[in-house]
């Protein structure tokens, strides 16, 4: 197509929307060989879908759609930042990558959606069964690790959190209100009076509320009890650890003996009625959240996730463990080295690291920016002459070699936080409630993973 302009003829590259291809399209034309979704493709088709696929013997009616095709739309979705059943359906339609990994098909959200629900326990097999596809391929070699947790929101809001307090003075203004309602409803029963109140509704719905308000006063006392339970048995172990070094030296131990815990509910104790096993966190940016703690370990030369879980604590400390019992669980994965900050700390990791022969690099203490000169090349303290496992952690740190891979801790496992967060834009979890957001934790690991494995692979 010609058009003068200023008496000089341009040339247009022509645009007809309407142009008939000359023989039938082919879909794996439209997209560029080393694409992410081609990757994901790939890596899906090695998986042993087995137990997925028996889940569908026997089905009469309509043809389901392949597992494989949902499988690699909701890790592509995960991987690209597209959450919502909704929005991968549409992307089916509108994005060249879901349409090619879907083969030209448009499963609806619902179908997206039930097979999401339906197998998030067997993402975490698919979690493993994938890094071994890295370590096959020579990606993953797991040697140094760090762990650390980062808080991510859950699907309700802070407001709809209701503290045991609130709770009891709410059922009791609540019942009295009843009460009072009653009153009325005599009276206008025998004076024949209507003000225009419907009081029955009223009555029924206080008494809905009032029998809410009550269940959820029954969840918070449970958890108390619970928490009692383990509070108590840390207090006991203190205090028999006290008793045994008092035996041995003769001599009252120092410092402050430790506080029994006490029983029953706390008046702040609070509990969210939108998603009841979330709870309220305090997070990085200041203030607090109605969230999740997801957790995971990160492989220090090929940056892949070699391990994570999902907690309802806010701290950190009693994290250690599971993790090292999924290395336990899984000695492929199992690390030379694990790194973690000031909030895991404490003497009982320490231990529990060494006995699970992985050497600890745990801070044990908060490190302030610019460091004086001489504190930085300060030399380690001798150690004594029978170390404890703290002893010997306290002196590895001190040296050259173990400040020089403490340093790397930062620059391993945050970043990859920062990526599924701002990257990848995973800052709230879809699902709710405690099982079905440790799956959706598995389904954005892996998500992570694939995109470091199509990234290494380049």
């Amino acid at each position: 197509m010609e058009v003068k302009v200023e008496e000089m003829a341009v040339t247009f590259i022509q645009s007809n929307r309407k142009q008939a291809y000359l023989l039938p399209p082919s879909i794996d034309e439209w997209l560029p060989k080393d694409h992410l979704a081609r990757y994901i493709v790939e890596i899906v088709e090695e998986l042993n879908l087995e137990s997925i696929y028996a889940a569908y013997g026997g089905q009469g009616g309509k043809p389901a759609y392949d597992p494989r095709v949902l499988l690699s739309l909701l890790f592509y979705g995960y991987a690209t930042g597209t959450f919502s059943s909704r929005k991968i359906e549409r992307a089916t339609y509108d994005s060249v990558a879901f349409r090619y990994i879907a083969a030209n098909a448009h499963p609806d959200h619902d179908t997206i959606a039930t097979f999401r629900r339906r197998f998030l326990g067997q993402l975490q097999k698919l979690f493993v069964d994938i890094l071994m596809i890295a370590r096959e391929t020579g990606m993953l070699k797991v040697g140094q690790v760090s762990l650390d947790g980062t808080k991510v929101k859950a699907n309700a809001s802070k407001h709809k959190a209701l503290s045991y307090a609130h709770a009891d003075a709410l059922q009791k203004q609540l019942e009295a209100e009843v009460e009072t309602l009653m009153h009325k409803a005599q009276e206008a029963d025998s004076t024949d009076e209507n003000d225009g109140i419907d009081l029955p509704e009223e009555i029924a719905r206080r008494q809905e509320r009032i029998a809410a308000i009550k269940q959820a006063k029954a969840t918070i006392e449970q958890r108390a009890r619970e928490r009692y339970e383990q509070e108590k048995a840390l207090y006991d172990a203190k205090m028999q650890r006290r008793r045994v070094k008092e035996e041995q030296t003769g001599k009252k131990p120092r410092g402050r003996a430790p506080k029994a815990p006490k029983q029953g509910p706390r008046p702040k104790d609070q509990i969210n009625l939108t998603d009841e096993e979330s709870r309220i966190m305090k997070t990085s940016g200041g203030g607090f959240e109605q969230c999740y703690n997801g957790q995971a370990s990160v492989e220090h030369d090929s940056r892949l996730i070699v391990h994570q879980h999902v907690t309802q604590n806010g701290n950190d400390k009693q994290e250690a463990e599971p993790a090292l019992q999924w290395f336990a669980t899984h000695p492929q994965l199992k690390p030379s080295a694990l790194l973690m900050d000031a909030g895991y700390f404490s003497e009982s990791n320490v231990a529990l690291c060494e006995d699970k022969g992985i050497r600890p690099y745990i801070a044990f203490g908060r490190e302030q920016h610019n460091q004086p000169l001489e504190k930085r090349f300060k030399k380690a303290d001798p150690l004594p002459d029978d170390p404890t496992p703290v002893e010997r952690m306290k002196h590895r740190l001190q040296s050259p070699e173990g400040k020089a891979l403490y340093a790397k801790r930062k620059s391993t496992v945050e970043p990859v936080f920062g990526i599924i967060k701002q990257v990848m834009g995973f800052r709230q979890f879809m699902l709710r409630g405690f099982e079905n957001v440790k799956g959706e934790w598995d389904l954005m690991c892996i998500a992570y993973n694939l995109k470091r494995m199509h990234t290494l692979r380049g």
